[in-house]
């Protein structure tokens, strides 16, 4: 059935119209947790550098989003994306009349029909829930609503002490989660106010749903990366460190038993630097010297256990940069693509305007330097534009060479297949017992 369920889920995706919620990240192509985070803080950083201004970050927590779908409700929004109706009812006698019951050993219950909610473990499932919340958009142009599947940020945009766009904002959401049968968790919904005004005037009041009192928390991990109410990211960092230290263990124990050295390095990309550069390009250019030395040693730890060469993790994150942008310029529905614009020359792309070392550190002004600085990368970028964007069509475009790629170093004939077996066996072993660390 899963099969089934993916070739059905192709099919939904080719037929997704142009007009949908850009700002939904999941399950779409060239989307990432990145990108969300990354749109979430540019917004925030982009009106900090005005005068007399702050943000507040609103993290939304539902209860049993998934279980809470209404399969009919499901039905009449698909039809207002434009999907045909023999597709419709498909889904619709998928959802329906799902047979359940409970089994415990021998012991099974009575069985019980279920019409409502998406299965959970279904490949489907996620997938028609971003198509279900798909009209949930803000009704003001100083707010942003940020989705990754049942995860949403509501960030609003405040000037002058003003914030009455963002509570009618927040009440507009409850509203529309309690017309489609969405359940707000109140007590795990949490709030993060960023405020550098020296002179702030007054307390911020906090936010009511629903008659409960929103928390307000100085730091908050959002879809993966810890974001603080002052924008640093020594608690994200010694988050990431410590997980790492974690794993180091196990490839000290891969060296103890005599691995080749490409199964050590293909241990290290997979297990440790993965945590390590773990939405890097988002946080890194903000980090302290502190927390960039403390990144450093880890893999200056992992190189003297596998005794080869290990690129650094400002050179990941300078590749990483690169390739998220070239993807966001090849994509005219990326939320961000129109931060990239090109100078009447054809040759260089525009600047962001920053005031602040927080936004000029952040991940688009520094991407968009990437690729100014990067004359190769550049022209291979910009013919990849559309006809309507790209000045120069007709110019020869120059290879497209990723600089610091790093080359792991080649196994010997004959122990490939054994190496990659022995990596596969320690990545299950490591990952089962993770969860006891």
């Amino acid at each position: 059935m899963k099969c089934f369920e993916r070739l059905v889920l192709v099919h939904l995706k080719n037929c997704l119209p142009p007009t949908l919620d850009p700002f939904q990240f999941a399950y779409r192509s060239n989307r990432s947790t990145e990108d969300a985070v990354s749109t979430a803080l540019h917004s925030v950083l982009t009106h900090l550098d005005n005068n007399n201004t702050y943000a507040r970050m609103l993290f939304v927590d539902f209860s049993s989003a998934f279980n809470s779908v209404i399969p009919s409700k499901l039905n009449t929004k698909l039809g207002d994306l434009g999907f045909n109706s023999s597709l419709r009812h498909w889904i619709m006698d998928f959802l329906t009349n799902r047979p359940q019951y409970v089994k415990s050993g021998h012991t099974c219950s009575t069985t019980i029909t279920l019409n409502t909610g998406v299965p959970q473990g279904c490949v489907l499932s996620p997938f028609l829930y971003s198509l279900f919340t798909h009209d949930c958009r803000p009704v003001h142009g100083s707010n942003t609503i940020i989705k990754f599947a049942d995860d949403t940020a509501v960030i609003g945009l405040i000037s002058n002490n003003d914030d009455t766009a963002y509570r009618e904002e927040v009440q507009h959401l409850a509203a529309w989660c309690a017309d489609n049968n969405l359940l707000l968790n109140t007590s795990k919904t949490k709030e993060i106010i960023v405020d550098f005004r020296r002179e702030r005037g007054s307390t911020h009041n906090p936010i009511h749903i629903n008659g409960m009192a929103v928390e307000r928390v100085s730091s908050f991990k959002f879809l993966g990366t810890h974001i603080t109410e002052d924008l640093s990211w020594s608690t994200n960092t010694s988050s990431l460190v410590k997980k790492a230290h974690q794993r180091l263990f196990f490839l000290r124990t891969l060296k103890r038993h005599h691995l080749s050295s490409a199964v050590l390095m293909n241990f290290y990309r997979c297990v440790i630097e993965s945590i390590l550069t773990s939405s890097v390009s988002v946080w890194y250019g903000n980090c302290s010297v502190t927390d960039r030395k403390a990144l450093q040693r880890v893999v200056k730890t992992a190189q003297r256990i596998t005794r080869c060469p290990l690129p650094a993790i400002e050179d990941v994150q300078r590749t990483r940069c690169l390739r998220r942008a070239r993807g966001i310029l090849k994509d005219s529905s990326h939320p961000a693509h129109r931060l990239f614009t090109l100078l009447p020359s054809g040759r260089r792309f525009r600047s962001l305007r920053t005031r602040t070392s927080r936004l000029r550190n952040s991940f688009f002004p520094r991407a968009v330097s990437l690729l100014n600085s990067t004359p190769r990368t550049l022209n291979s970028v910009s013919l990849s534009l559309s006809p309507s964007l790209s000045p120069h069509p007709a110019d020869p475009p120059f290879p497209s060479i990723s600089p610091h790629t790093h080359h792991p170093p080649t196994t010997p004939p004959g122990h490939t297949h054994t190496s990659l077996i022995h990596l596969y066996y320690c990545i299950i072993v490591c990952s089962y017992s993770l969860n006891y660390l």
